[in-house]
Formats: C-alpha cells, sequence, structure tokens
C-alpha cells in the first residue's frame, strides 16, 4: 500500500484540488473544529497536509503518516506540527500520550481498522476525543452501488468504498457520541470517545 500512496503524493493535491473547492475543504475544517484546544492530538494517515491550515491551537500536533514521499509534500505545509512515518494499525507512542486522534479520508484505506481502533484506544487518554471524516458506504439506495464501486476502487488504490467506520468504530469499544451524515450518507464525521 505504501508504495501506490508514494508514486500518488506529486500529484496529490492537484487531483484533490476540485473536491476541496466544493466543500470538501469545509468538511474537513468542520471536522478538526471538533478537537480540543491547547491538547496533544495526533492525526492519522496526514497525507499531503490538506488539513494542517485547519489544526486548532495546541499543546503538541503529531501528525502521521506512512507515505514516505506524502511525508516529502506534507513538510512544505508543515506548521508547529511533528511529522513522523508511522502505520496507524502499529503506532509508536505509549499509552495514553494524546487528548485526542482525528484522521480525515484515512480508514478507507487500512488494511485492518480493528488493529487502527485499538491502537487510537492505547494512545489516548480515557475520555480521550476521536474525531474522523470518512467516505463511508451510505445506509440508502445508494448502497449496493458502493458495493460494486468498492470492487474497482479497492484493486485500483487498496481504498474501501463500503466501510462502515462508525459501526467498525464502535464494535472496538470507542463509544459513538455523534455521525454526521453528509452528502447524502456517502460522507460522515464521526465523533467518539475512548
Amino acid at each position: 500500500m505504501p508504495a501506490r500512496y508514494d508514486s500518488f503524493a506529486k500529484n496529490y493535491d492537484r487531483c484533490f484540488a476540485p473536491l476541496e473547492r466544493i466543500g470538501l475543504a469545509k468538511m474537513r475544517q468542520e471536522a478538526i473544529s471538533l478537537l480540543p484546544k491547547n491538547a496533544r492530538i495526533l492525526e492519522l494517515g496526514c497525507g499531503a497536509g490538506a488539513n494542517f491550515q485547519f489544526y486548532p491551537k495546541c499543546e503538541l500536533a503529531v501528525s502521521s503518516e506512512l507515505s514516505i514521499e506524502m511525508i516529502s509534500v506534507a513538510k512544505t505545509k508543515r506548521r508547529e506540527n511533528l511529522l513522523i512515518q508511522a502505520d496507524a494499525q502499529s503506532l509508536p507512542f505509549g499509552e495514553a500520550e494524546f487528548d485526542a486522534a482525528f484522521a480525515t479520508l484515512v480508514f478507507c484505506s487500512i488494511p485492518e481498522p480493528e488493529l487502527a481502533f485499538g491502537e487510537i484506544r492505547r494512545v489516548l487518554r480515557p475520555g480521550g476525543r476521536v474525531v474522523m471524516l470518512e467516505h463511508v458506504r451510505p445506509d440508502n439506495v445508494l448502497g449496493p452501488f458502493f458495493d460494486l464501486l468498492n470492487k474497482a476502487t479497492v484493486a485500483f488504490a487498496d481504498d474501501h468504498f463500503n466501510r462502515r467506520t462508525a459501526v467498525t468504530a464502535r464494535n472496538c469499544g470507542l463509544k459513538i457520541i455523534e455521525v454526521r451524515r453528509k452528502l447524502f450518507g456517502i460522507v460522515n464525521l464521526i465523533v467518539c470517545e475512548v
């Protein structure tokens, strides 16, 4: 998987620019606004750094990413956040090091999301907040279409379009606080607690 994202890194911003303009940037900003202020926060899968501009004032901000080429692009946007190469399924942090964690458009590409949720539970303090902005399988007539689309997106980019991220998070022991459905349920803003 990292090799696919390494090869895509230089074109990532250009490919996503139209989506950012028509609303993705606002959804990112909304999601990140739900993080606690002056806290120790961890971003999983920071990619090319699209979220950096929206980070709240933090005691500590750590931005993790598996793809070294994505990190190279993200470095050009870095603020006061620390950038590290890390797999969300095996984070290099101790227990309860962070107050909050977040991810945007990441859990679709994690091979075993259950492992990542286990790691989130481990590195967050009790009561810590988890915020995710994820495309998911809609719970409406679009669901079967996403099941078909998933076959192509998995083959092309290891991207699972039909995951039920909130359900998986709950099954892994996170407490679901809120799910805001956007774009006919195709995108969910999911707020959880450890």
